[in-house]
């Protein structure tokens, strides 16, 4: 797996360089995207890790010879030499017999580390950013904002009574939603899911619910929402086109996995819905 940030620091100097990236001209792009699977086929010429390539050196650029993207994703990847003693956690227990040591830095996302790689057969070390190959699964699954139940488009409501807020869960607007993308010999696996909604009420005041919220019954009365709720405490007629203008925001976690390589990461991603509510004041007359 890829060790990052504090196992870095401790094994880790020098410059580096580029390997590969996907190609956006003949040969790269999207090749597939059909159902949940994308493949996104990538131009990648570079020496890989564990290929008999010098130590202490990056490989070339992938398409450096014939042109390409210079802006698509990639990482690069520099052999540890000398190698971070017996004790440090990037062997993950293995030994130089077993392998060796890379540098690996993701400019792109972000992402720096260093990753074991095998001698002979085992996997070499990716050509491109694992999660920028999540991050095409995720855009396969097309997520969507929450898809507002309640407060109703059409519907009226009271100041002063309590209001029940609630979404209809799906796979494409509160998850889960798994898909799987390649890129540069990496397949990553990616799961979605909404780990919250922050709901904009209108009236300045806000409301985060960790789940989809309750639906509302009528045996339920005047009492609140256990889980997601709000109370307006004036009418919506001097707004806008009378009603409270609000957003639902929800927040997605993403985890996913590149399994042949041993690594797995989480980032998040946001989607927002818009709603309206037209809340009236009840008159009582003596």
């Amino acid at each position: 797996m890829l060790r990052r940030a504090a196992a870095a620091a401790v094994v880790l100097a020098g410059s580096l360089a580029p390997v590969a990236y996907a190609d956006g001209g003949p040969g790269g792009g999207v090749c597939d995207n059909s159902g949940l699977l994308v493949t996104v086929c990538a131009s990648d010429d570079a020496t890989a890790p564990g290929s008999g390539g010098d130590s202490g050196t990056a490989a070339k650029p992938a398409g450096a010879s014939g042109g390409g993207d210079s802006k698509a994703p990639k990482c690069a990847y520099l052999k540890v030499d000398p190698p971070p003693p017996p004790t440090n956690l990037a062997w993950e227990g293995k030994t130089p017999k077993d392998g060796a040591v890379y540098r690996v830095m993701c400019p792109d996302t972000g992402r720096v580390g260093v990753i074991f790689v095998p001698n002979g057969g085992g996997p070499a070390a990716p050509t491109i950013d694992p999660e920028t190959v999540a991050r095409q699964a995720v855009d396969s699954m097309k997520l969507t904002g929450p898809a507002v139940a309640s407060p109703k488009a059409g519907g009226k409501y009271v100041v002063g009574m309590p209001m029940w807020m609630w979404v209809e869960p799906s796979a494409t607007t509160y998850g889960p939603a798994t898909a799987t993308a390649t890129a540069g010999g990496v397949t990553v696996t990616a799961t979605a899911e909404v780990s919250f909604i922050a709901w904009k009420m209108g009236d300045g005041s806000t409301a985060t619910c960790s789940g989809p919220g309750t639906r509302y019954d009528a045996s339920k009365g005047k009492t609140p929402s256990p889980d997601c709720g709000h109370l307006y405490k004036a009418p919506s007629t001097a707004q806008k086109g009378g009603r409270y203008a609000g957003t639902a925001t929800a927040t997605w976690t993403v985890e996913w996995q590149a399994a042949a390589l041993g690594d797995a990461g989480e980032f998040t991603e946001v989607r927002q819905t818009p709603f309206a509510v037209d809340v009236q004041e009840v008159q009582v007359l003596n």
